[in-house]
């Protein structure tokens, strides 16, 4: 394994949308018809698999060995796009209305995966052979070994159509398109130490055990993590019916103490949306896979923080107790806004972590990373808890994960459907005023589709380190919006925290706009 490996780098070439689009295509079956070869029968549980995650971390930590690296250097990513699995193989092609394909190993997935299928309590493992697989035009085919192993695995929908929904593929990463069938932002088993000025880890998903379940959609995962610092045993059920459910237990076992822990991780991309379009050199409008974090606290309130593209790594914390529900989220549905007929931004799946217990106190953090390229997965969200992790303990988490276009639970509130940034002071007056830059809010939908446009709605705003000026909220003529802008004057270069909601009386109209506002972009404005 490179040892220099980081999460952009990896993601950069790991998880491109016209990859996986790639390895999605039929191909026509040969002459040859080949069938899974299963080894033999061993006794299967997650208590015995959470068993296993406790010893791997009682022992010092072995890192995957990769066999045969010179010939996996070979399949690069062009090479790697050539390489099909053959349908006529495929796991439960004929049982189940999915069926379940895996991925070859190659220069970027060097690591091996073990691949079990289980019934009845009985697990046997998936033997990996090139005659699974077919090549294209490369010309290494011949040299494959046997012993070479998998990658990962993808599950998708039976009977020759087309439709994928769930793949697993690098470290512990793993992606549906959700309803809208589109591959955007991943999840991932956990993350470890993101954001740190330390190297970030990357556990690995080494072993997984596949099962069916009663539920003709749906199959049950299990896997064990392994990494440097923690070990893991997960139970994964996946379910899809235009969207994409899974329900998810996971025993986590740290073999030293972990600065920062992130559970339920997700990694998104945000190059510039209406908010940064200053910082943009490209044609479209927007580019994003995520234009924002949404969240629904331990008390009630519903939060929208949208995103930043920042001149340095920046960290957010949003401390709660018990939280009901965070995600990265695609709101902007409107292809205008994205102009883009290869890529469609504005189908990108939006990630809902649901927890199904009580997590007790923590913090959503948020870590925002900058970029110059959209392929750079440079954002990152997960639930950190306030406990410290020791070496020794054991963390154990349930969580729900929703693969939608919208949140799963909306509220019946006016929700944030743009923020944008300017030159502060009255339009076409000259110069503009210096260090001064307007910042606009719309609002949207619940009471506010109803309200009068005489009502007295207040913006009620808060904000750190800087002065407010020329606070006003209007309506919109001719849409159903409310508009909320002002004048921010930074008092130094360090970024500015907002507060915002609209409000009527003693009511809240809308979800509460969070945003960190950096004074480095009014170098940008001009």
């Amino acid at each position: 394994m490179n040892s220099g490996i980081t999460r952009r780098t990896f993601l950069a070439g790991a998880l491109l949308s016209p990859l996986l689009r790639c390895l999605s295509q039929e191909v026509r079956a040969e002459d040859l018809t080949i069938a899974l070869d299963l080894g033999p029968a061993q006794t299967f549980s997650f208590d015995w698999l959470k068993e296993q995650a406790r010893q791997l971390a009682s022992q010092p930590y072995q890192a995957p060995v990769t066999g045969h690296a010179d010939i996996l250097e070979k399949i690069d990513y062009d090479a790697y796009r050539q390489i099909r699995f053959r349908p006529e193989a495929s796991l439960w092609a004929k049982e189940r209305p999915y069926a379940v394909q895996f991925f070859h190993q190659g220069k970027l997935f060097q690591a091996p995966v073990r691949m079990y299928v289980v019934n009845d309590g009985m697990a046997r493992e998936i033997h990996y052979s090139p005659r699974l697989f077919t090549f294209g035009k490369t010309d290494f085919a011949t040299t494959l070994p046997d012993d070479l192993g998998f990658a990962g695995f993808r599950a998708r929908e039976a009977g020759g159509k087309e439709r994928e929904w769930l793949a697993f593929l690098g470290a512990s990463y793993f992606r549906s398109p959700g309803e809208l069938d589109q591959w955007g932002l991943s999840a991932r088993g956990i993350a470890v130490g993101t954001g740190l000025p330390t190297p970030e880890e990357f556990p690995y998903f080494i072993r997984f055990w596949l099962e069916p379940i009663t539920n003709p959609k749906a199959l049950m995962i299990y896997a064990l993590l392994d990494g440097p610092s923690i070990s893991g045993a997960y139970r994964m059920q996946a379910a899809y019916s235009g969207r994409v459910v899974m329900d998810i237990e996971a025993a986590l076992f740290p073999r030293t103490a972990i600065p920062r822990l992130g559970i339920a991780p997700m990694t998104s991309m945000f190059w510039y949306s209406e908010t940064n379009h200053m910082q943009s050199k490209d044609w479209r409008p927007e580019i994003h896979d995520s234009d924002g974090l949404a969240m629904w606290t331990g008390t009630g309130e519903r939060i929208w923080r949208p995103l930043n593209n920042p001149p340095f790594v920046q960290t957010s914390s949003f401390f709660d107790k018990n939280p009901k529900g965070f995600g990265l989220l695609q709101r902007d549905r409107n292809f205008e806004n994205y102009q883009d007929i290869g890529t469609f931004y504005d189908r990108r799946p939006s990630l809902w972590v649901e927890p199904l217990e009580s997590w007790g106190e923590g913090a959503v953090q948020l870590v925002e990373i900058p970029s110059d390229y959209e392929i750079d997965d440079n954002i990152v969200a997960y639930w950190v808890p306030q406990a410290p992790v020791q070496a020794g303990s054991t963390w154990t988490f349930k969580y729900r994960l929703h693969w939608v276009a919208e949140e799963p639970y909306p509220a019946n509130l006016g929700r944030v459907i743009a923020t944008r940034l300017g030159r502060g002071g009255v339009a076409g007056i000259r110069p503009p005023p210096p260090n001064k830059s307007r910042i606009v809010i719309d609002f949207a939908g619940g009471p506010l589709e109803s309200l009068d446009e005489k009502a007295p709605v207040q913006l009620v705003l808060n904000a750190t380190n800087s002065k407010i000026e020329n606070e006003t909220i209007l309506p919109v003529e001719g849409t159903n919006r409310w508009r909320a802008f002002f004048d921010i004057e930074p008092e130094n270069m360090n970024p500015v925290d907002l507060r915002a909601y609209l409000r009527l009386g003693d009511r809240a109209l809308t979800e509460t706009w969070l945003y960190q506002y950096i004074p480095y972009y009014r170098t940008l404005l001009g």
